[in-house]
């Protein structure tokens, strides 16, 4: 294997002319450039320059080997680029909290956004409803995720708990479904009178129980719960079912009211919020900063 300082010093005189133009080059001083010169002459057995008036020219086997000794370096320069690069490349694995469907959350985007830009990075997702999204955070169990809550307020982490920080995605409101046929039952649509209605509600963790509970504490009122479920396709599956009302997605309300008549309760609207969490301590970990980034895209924030 060849000296590469010798090799440089070959390059640079060959496309200079001149050792004291390659010693320029190289910052190198011009005894330096014709050592180096000299020692690959001699391992080699072969002259690579003849002298001329204006400096030096290289020799039929000086010729020969120039592309070769160019390639080496380029060679060596590509790799040296490559090893860089693998400092300055975001690797490492993500867990992500995913809630409600991958369509609402704009999961497949966000997935393909991450390969595109972040390819060193494996995910891992992992569904549950908010309240399982947090604890799994602050238990560091999740990387970041998705959460839901009434638009403007921060997630309840608990005295002395890791500081949350989010980003909101988009605002919605929840309604009131009923099963098909409750028109009359729905008649009035006061929080007393659908109290006293059955409900399908949800884990006191989720958010369609902080929402719901937050309203019928305000009038003083607990629903009258006749089923429990953790999942919104379950909830709609029990309401078509004929079981009870539940909570949903304004968009989702209305293509079950179209699609299979559903009841929709006129007037009544809990607004909620979709956003992203991390823990303020990581958010400028390159991976959660990737991901942020990513969001932004894709929303538009």
């Amino acid at each position: 294997m060849q000296d590469l300082k010798a090799l440089r010093a070959f390059v640079a005189v060959a496309h200079q002319g001149s050792v004291s133009r390659a010693a320029e080059e190289l910052h190198l001083t011009q005894p330096a450039v014709s050592l180096k010169l000299k020692q690959l002459q001699e391992t080699l057995g072969l002259t690579l320059f003849q002298r001329h008036a204006q400096g030096l020219a290289l020799t039929s086997d000086g010729h020969a080997l120039l592309p070769s000794a160019e390639t080496a370096l380029a060679s060596l320069q590509a790799f040296n680029i490559s090893a860089q690069s693998m400092h300055e490349t975001v690797r490492g694995h993500l867990r992500i909290g995913t809630i409600v469907d991958p369509e609402f959350i704009r999961l497949g985007a966000l997935l393909h956004r991450l390969v595109q830009r972040i390819p060193q990075v494996e995910t891992e997702l992992h569904h549950g409803t908010s309240g399982y999204v947090l604890d799994s955070l602050l238990k560091r169990e999740l990387d970041v995720g998705f959460y839901m809550e009434s638009p403007g307020q921060m997630p309840d982490t608990g005295e002395g708990a890791p500081v949350v920080e989010m980003i909101e995605l988009t605002h919605f409101n929840y309604k009131v479904i009923a099963p098909a046929g409750w028109s009359s039952r729905l008649a009035r649509t006061d929080w007393p009178s659908l109290a006293a209605l059955p409900w399908i509600v949800t884990p006191p963790r989720s958010v369609h129980y902080r929402l719901l509970t937050q309203r019928m504490l305000a009038h003083g009122l607990t629903p009258n719960r006749v089923a429990q479920v953790d999942q919104e396709p379950c909830m709609i599956d029990l309401v078509r079912a004929g079981v009870g009302l539940a909570l949903a997605r304004d968009a989702n309300a209305l293509q079950e009211r179209q699609e299979r008549g559903l009841v929709v309760a006129k007037g009544i609207s809990l607004p909620c919020a979709l956003s992203f969490v991390w823990l303020k301590e990581r958010r400028d970990e390159p991976v959660i900063a990737a991901v942020r980034g990513v969001l932004e895209d894709i929303w538009s924030l």
